[in-house]
């Protein structure tokens, strides 16, 4: 519905992601949505319109998205690592500007663009290496900042399709690591569980 919404990010490495949306809800700006996601485990807890609190396994992820997530490929694409590199090089190619390489695994047929100057990742596109359900995901990474020793891309347009298209714009405002997390997460003892 061409949304836009606020998250708010903290991870401690291999461990927890804990997400905190906000955005206009019923015309106040507010958070609607909290999250904390660990290798077995999500619990969502939702704020507005019914408040309740969600206790799910990590194939939660999986099932929403129809995506095979785990909480590793989520690190991965938060940082801004590839996902699903899990095939064998097939072929690849080096251009001028950018090295191509095309990655078979068993569930995708990956092709990535790495700037040959910078070493940063362009592109990438994941393609279902099942031929009838026919899934795609495009990521492209832009504007990346120094963080640290390593270069973080500020801006990534994520387009998933399979029955439908889903376009995902991604634009960091503030990013940090190797700090303590910056969010906690409690749940509300009014809430109830769902």
């Amino acid at each position: 519905n061409s949304d836009n919404y606020t998250a708010y990010l903290s991870m401690q490495k291999d461990s927890m992601i804990l997400i905190k949306i906000a955005g206009k809800f019923l015309g106040i700006s507010k958070v609607g949505l909290q999250a904390r996601i660990t290798k077995d485990s999500v619990v969502l807890v939702k704020l507005v319109q019914g408040a309740s609190v969600s206790y799910r396994s990590i194939s939660y992820l999986q099932d929403v998205t129809q995506i095979p997530f785990d909480f590793n490929t989520l690190q991965d694409l938060i940082i801004g690592n590839p996902i699903f590199i899990d095939g064998n090089i097939v072929s690849y190619k080096n251009t001028p500007s950018q090295l191509l390489v095309l990655m078979v695994g068993d569930l995708f047929k990956h092709l990535l663009s790495i700037d040959n100057n910078s070493g940063r990742i362009l592109h990438s596109k994941l393609d279902d290496a099942d031929l009838q359900r026919n899934r795609t995901c495009d990521i492209t990474f832009n504007n990346y900042q120094p963080l640290g020793n390593y270069q973080f891309a500020a801006y990534r347009k994520i387009s998933v399709a399979e029955k439908s298209k889903l376009d995902i714009y991604l634009d960091f405002k503030e990013f940090s690591l190797n700090e303590p997390l910056k969010y906690s997460f409690d749940i509300p003892k009014r809430i109830k569980r769902k």
